[in-house]
């Protein structure tokens, strides 16, 4: 098995395409990522942590000689330790799942913004009630970005309501914003370096979870498969009552399809 590090065996003008679209969210790109997060200092002792591996494939659909359909699943698995004394939150498994559909236009503005916009879903696939919100949950996603001269800047939004008239007793019913700005950029030798949160505000206990992302991407080829590997650290700014604080970090992994 051949590793070929940074030149992936397409030409120039290729790698520096699908290192594009490997920042795109609505690019029509088929792609596997994997995407581990580690937090820590939680509960009321500040001494839980937790592991959350997101599996997040994106499917492009060709609808139209205009319009792409760019389907964004997000399944995390989740594992914690330690949110209380005695064990009782000690739990492994799969969390709720996020999918998320963008309507795209296949060529950018005038003045070259991307953009896509849809529906996004809550599905209640957790395996434990401490692992799920329990609740079907809805509500509009947009994403907007301009890439030129290697950078890379945009947002991804989203808000999602509740569709249960009565949650579970000891859950507060969902109505969260979820935003993603996003700045990065990529050097000729495919290495990105950016910068992006992933704040969430809850209407409902008025609380913000809110850590600051950097991280190292790097395109490359193992075999005749295209990959990027990222990794870095994260810093919590806000989190809520008894959420994640200090310093975490990421790593993810990602398998490419370029058509």
């Amino acid at each position: 098995m051949a590793i070929i590090w940074p030149d992936i065996g397409l030409s120039a003008d290729s790698q520096a395409e699908l290192a594009k679209q490997a920042l795109n969210p609505v690019a029509a790109l088929y792609s596997v990522p994997i995407q581990y997060n580690w937090n820590q200092k939680l509960g009321p002792s500040g001494k839980g942590y937790q592991s959350v591996t997101n599996l997040q494939p994106v499917l492009p659909f060709s609808l139209n000689e205009e319009w792409n359909l760019i389907s964004r699943t997000i399944l995390p698995v989740i594992e914690q330790h330690g949110l209380v004394s005695g064990g009782q939150s000690d739990k492994s498994g799969i969390g709720d799942i996020t999918q998320s559909f963008f309507f795209s236009p296949k060529h950018p503005t005038a003045s070259g913004w991307i953009w896509g916009a849809g529906p996004a879903f809550l599905v209640p696939t957790g395996s434990d009630t401490l692992l799920s919100g329990e609740q079907w949950g809805a509500g509009p996603t947009v994403v907007a970005l301009k890439q030129s001269n290697g950078w890379t800047r945009g947002i991804l939004a989203n808000h999602i309501w509740s569709l249960e008239n009565s949650p579970p007793d000891d859950k507060d019913k969902i109505n969260q914003t979820f935003m993603q700005p996003f700045f990065s950029y990529t050097t000729h030798t495919y290495t990105t370096y950016g910068i992006n949160t992933e704040s969430t505000y809850d209407s409902q206990t008025w609380e913000w979870s809110v850590p600051i992302n950097l991280f190292v991407t790097q395109l490359f080829k193992v075999a005749h498969q295209p990959l990027s590997l990222q990794a870095g650290p994260r810093y919590w700014v806000d989190s809520p009552k008894d959420g994640a604080e200090g310093w975490g970090g990421r790593v993810a992994f990602t398998l490419l399809f370029p058509k």
